[in-house]
């Protein structure tokens, strides 16, 4: 961590939490009944926030591929 009240601290973090509650919460709180329910969704959005999800900077494929990809290339 680098010294207080810089924002670079934790940008990541606040980020993906940020798109966990816009892309599976706002206005969907009442899909969940029970807060097993709600964990057990939190659970399956990681893993396919890790093992999943593609983007262009990753060269359309998932992040965890896309790091296995990068570290046989260098």
């Amino acid at each position: 961590m680098s010294r207080k009240g810089n924002c670079y601290d934790n940008c990541i973090m606040e980020t993906f939490f940020g798109r966990i509650k816009n892309e599976m919460y706002y206005g969907y709180e009442k899909d969940y009944a029970s807060f097993e329910d709600f964990s057990k969704a939190v659970e399956e959005y990681i893993d396919y926030y890790n093992n999943k999800r593609i983007q262009a900077k990753t060269k359309w494929m998932p992040p965890v591929q896309y790091r296995i990809a990068s570290m046989c290339s260098a």
